[in-house]
């Protein structure tokens, strides 16, 4: 079996042991070559040793996550984040298409982050997000951000302010984007509503919509955007919809 040669990046003494124990006994793929508590030590290392996987802990002394990220842009590896709950870095992270880990650690979690990453690197398909990653972190303005959207084919990055509006289409999404190009998204709508900050907003169980591409809309319930898609907005909807344009 081939290993991926990971670094831990986590300042917690126990909290490392527990990932190392449980890697060692649930991801056998996995080759841990080296550890660090701190950016300080972190960013030298993963020079040094240029891993394929790194788990990095998002908050640390002297740094976070993504200091870490921006001082080792140069490399190319794939992140799991291991993280405590944090409403702001999960939406950076999701919209990035990162993979990450809520602590405490799920087993079940961590062997399907893994399974993924291996994957990849079987495939030689390792796909370096971390620069995107950096960027949506840094961005303050949110339609300036970009997603990054898993597709049968691979991965294809956009910025929000280029998606008109949104489609569920079954297991998929279907995201329209102002060059008239359609993309099939390998994600439920719902991911979408979560991740997507205003000025994206849910207007029926099957659609979402960039607000600024709204050309009308009739008290019949239909909006018209931009580019004269008529888009029906649902009751349940509708009332949050109308708030937006007072």
């Amino acid at each position: 079996m081939q290993k991926i040669k990971s670094v831990i990046v986590e300042d917690e003494v126990a909290a490392r042991e527990v990932l190392k124990n449980y890697l060692s006994k649930y991801c056998p793929q996995v080759e841990v070559i080296g550890e660090a508590q701190n950016i300080k030590e972190a960013v030298p290392l993963l020079h040094d040793l240029q891993p394929q996987l790194v788990f990095l802990d998002v908050e640390m002394p002297f740094g976070n996550a993504f200091d870490v990220l921006e001082a080792c842009k140069d490399l190319q590896f794939e992140t799991i984040f291991v993280t405590a709950f944090s409403e702001y870095s999960l939406k950076a992270l999701n919209q990035s298409a990162a993979y990450y880990l809520l602590k405490p650690i799920s087993i079940e979690e961590l062997i399907v982050a893994v399974n993924k990453v291996h994957q990849q690197v079987l495939n030689h398909e390792i796909f370096n997000r971390n620069k995107i990653i950096v960027e949506n972190f840094r961005e303050t303005k949110p339609e300036k951000q970009q997603v990054i959207l898993p597709t049968l084919e691979g991965f294809e990055v956009v910025k929000m302010e280029e998606i008109i509006r949104l489609r569920g289409n079954g297991n998929f999404t279907d995201l329209y984007l102002q060059n008239g190009n359609k993309k099939m998204v390998c994600r439920f709508l719902k991911h979408f509503s979560e991740i997507l900050p205003l000025p994206f907003l849910r207007v029926h169980k099957s659609h979402i919509v960039n607000l600024n591409f709204v050309k009308s809309y009739n008290k019949g319930g239909f909006l018209t955007l931009k580019d004269n898609s008529e888009i029906e907005v649902s009751p349940t909807y509708k009332e949050e919809f109308l708030r937006n344009f007072k």
